[in-house]
């Protein structure tokens, strides 16, 4: 974190549960990598305040978090500081890291549903997010701070977090209890990479993409566009991570029977957009990909949309 005008110190780098954003010292120790080094002593050189924190757990990572508490309330809820004055930098190696952190943020400062103040904004469950930077370890990588624009050098991430603009995103809540930035992909494949076909129930708001009677290869839940290939096929293209709906795309296989010649599979591609989404997979497990960390789907999961809850700093 960095204070612009002085004071209380943040942390300048921040890691998760596998040691995320930061490498070795001889002793064994764990410490920030060369990029957030960088971006510190740009920070400094601004005349900012700065600290280091390597996180490797969730009660670490929640301590750095807890910096960006606001004033206490007469209701007794934890709220972000909206003053912004103490600003976190994100040091990430992928976009499962940053979500971590993001999730984290949710926990701390998501209120309980019999505790919603008359401040949340509509249609949320969750206040505005105080704005972080992202430094991405990989400057080259294509991540979603690649996908978003956003700054990847250190001094250039420097100067957006001491800066004046942020940019507000859509936050993708699921009742798994985590965030989804970008997106999630539904899809399973064999040792030597053929799809594998599963069948589940897929909805939209009111609206029924497949009731799990047939066949599918992939399921899409986009908030931004980066986890919507299969195999090539690109079953969204305009998912947009700041237009408060999420974009969901189904594959299916459909075999087409010409009158004359071999009969062809072709992949149908169901697309619609709305406030929620609901998978519910058919007797398998159906694996996924959640910003790019894998897992395995067995029962009704729902994501909803968090219009412009989570916010950037950016140049």
């Amino acid at each position: 974190m960095a204070e612009p005008e002085g004071g209380c110190c943040g942390s300048g780098g921040c890691g998760t549960g596998d040691g995320a954003g930061h490498g070795e010292g001889h002793s064994g120790a764990p410490r920030p990598r060369v990029p957030v080094l960088h971006c510190a002593d740009a920070l400094r050189s601004a005349g900012a305040r700065v600290e280091t924190v390597v996180a490797c757990s969730d009660a670490e990572i929640d301590q750095v978090l807890a910096r960006l508490d606001g004033p206490a309330r007469e209701d007794g809820l934890t709220w972000p500081d909206a003053d912004g004055g103490t600003r976190l930098v994100i040091a990430v190696t992928d976009d499962g890291q940053l979500r971590h952190v993001l999730r984290r943020l949710v926990r701390r400062y998501a209120p309980a549903p019999s505790k919603r103040p008359a401040d949340l904004p509509a249609g949320r469950t969750v206040p505005d997010l105080p704005a972080v930077a992202v430094l991405p370890i990989d400057a080259a990588a294509a991540d979603l701070a690649a996908q978003l624009g956003l700054p990847r050098e250190p001094a250039e991430v420097a100067a957006a977090v001491l800066g004046d603009r942020s940019r507000r995103l859509d936050l993708l809540r699921h009742d798994g209890g985590s965030v989804t930035l970008d997106g999630v992909l539904l899809a399973g494949s064999t040792e030597d990479g053929q799809p594998v076909q599963w069948a589940g129930r897929v909805e939209v708001d009111d609206a029924v993409l497949t009731d799990g009677a047939e066949p599918l290869l992939a399921v899409a839940v986009a908030n931004a566009s980066g986890a919507t290939l299969l195999d090539g096929l690109p079953l969204l293209t305009t998912a947009d991570p700041a237009d408060g709906v999420i974009d969901v795309a189904v594959a299916v296989p459909v075999r087409h029977k010409p009158l004359f010649g071999t009969p062809r599979l072709r992949i149908e591609v169901r697309r619609a957009r709305g406030r929620a989404v609901s998978v519910t997979p058919r007797d398998t497990e159906v694996p996924f990909a959640d910003d790019g960390v894998s897992g395995g789907l067995t029962r009704k999961r729902s994501w909803w949309v968090e219009p412009a809850a989570w916010a950037v700093y950016t140049r």
